[in-house]
């Protein structure tokens, strides 16, 4: 097929994640960003003139109407994910979504449900799956160079100041660190082990009715496990640690790395080799792929249901935290 046209975006808010994704556009492939939407017709169209996107609207609404923008992305507050991505699908648009995708696996089922029924692309927003170092650490998993995977530890944790108006420190909107870094780590144990755990366990600290700090264990079954903790009490800090029987690999900036991006073998007998992926932007890279499946009218990857099993395993460690007994994932 030919690949000359590009899928037309809009975004529907104007959210600080944008200073990362808006510029990601200028190295996409198949993405161009044409319109930007805000509840406030003043910041819709500073957004606009910021990045020379060439519309604006003052209001989401408008933007779904608008016949020309084939996908929207959606960086609004967690709590608002599933309901304006079921807008979106009913508008007919193809939808990457923040993550975590929704608040709760249902709200995760139902959207995934009503975009299937629609016929419209849906994926959530993590960049990290589509960096290529990822299918080069899925490489090396599965070809067995540190033998069976028994282990998983993952971390990410930055200081917040924690005031009361931040989105991330209020539950109405879904907030909490889990739903804002842990899913990071959590999503890493789903990837590494191509599963879901069968029980977890967590603690956590609480502020304002959320989690500010968060330990967990997720329990593969097997003697098969991960460790994970996520805050914003601590200094920044992002990785992820894969153990397997005849070694480790370590990867020190998994989720945001730097230029190159890189990860370390570690085997049983003292050798090691470091792999180094250099010139790409990942969120680039997810704008292409989200864009690639659209124009292809094949599933996104990872898939919807990927982003509902992440859910699943965050509702359990919000539960355990709570209740401070172990949970069954389901």
């Amino acid at each position: 097929m030919s690949m000359a046209r590009k899928i037309r975006w809009g975004i529907l808010g104007v959210a600080k994640i944008n200073e990362r994704v808006i510029p990601a556009f200028a190295q996409a492939r198949y993405a161009e960003l044409l319109a930007i939407a805000s509840r406030s017709s003043e910041k819709a169209e500073q957004a606009a003139a910021r990045y020379g996107v060439p519309r604006s609207y003052s209001s989401y609404e408008a933007l779904l109407e608008d016949k020309d923008i084939d996908a929207v992305y959606i960086p609004l507050p967690n709590s608002l994910h599933a309901s304006w991505t079921m807008r979106a699908a009913e508008a007919g648009k193809h939808v990457l979504c923040e993550k975590p995708i929704a608040s709760n696996a249902e709200e995760a089922r139902q959207m995934v449900a009503v975009c299937r029924r629609k016929g419209v692309a849906l994926m959530d927003g993590f960049f990290w799956p589509h960096h290529p170092r990822t299918s080069r650490l899925r490489e090396e998993i599965d070809r067995g160079v540190i033998g069976e995977v028994e282990l998983v530890r993952g971390s990410f944790s930055f200081l917040l100041p924690l005031e009361p108006t931040n989105i991330r420190l209020q539950p109405e909107l879904a907030g909490g660190c889990a739903m804002d870094v842990g899913c990071y780590p959590v999503y890493g144990a789903l990837w590494v082990f191509g599963r879901l755990p069968e029980r977890v366990f967590a603690t956590a600290q609480f502020m304002y009715g959320v989690d500010v700090a968060m330990q967990g264990v997720l329990d593969f079954g097997q003697g098969k496990a991960a460790i994970f903790d996520c805050s914003f009490r601590l200094p920044f800090r992002q990785g992820l640690e894969i153990v397997g029987t005849e070694g480790r690999i370590w990867v020190r900036e998994m989720w945001l790395p730097s230029d190159p991006a890189t990860f370390v073998i570690e085997r049983a007998d003292g050798r090691q080799q470091e792999v180094a992926i250099s010139g790409v932007n990942q969120i680039a890279a997810m704008l292409d792929n989200f864009s690639l499946a659209v124009l292809e009218k094949r599933s996104s990857e990872p898939a919807p249901e990927k982003a509902v099993q992440i859910m699943q395993v965050l509702d359990a460690l919000r539960e355990s935290a709570r209740s401070g007994q172990p949970v069954m994932v389901r």
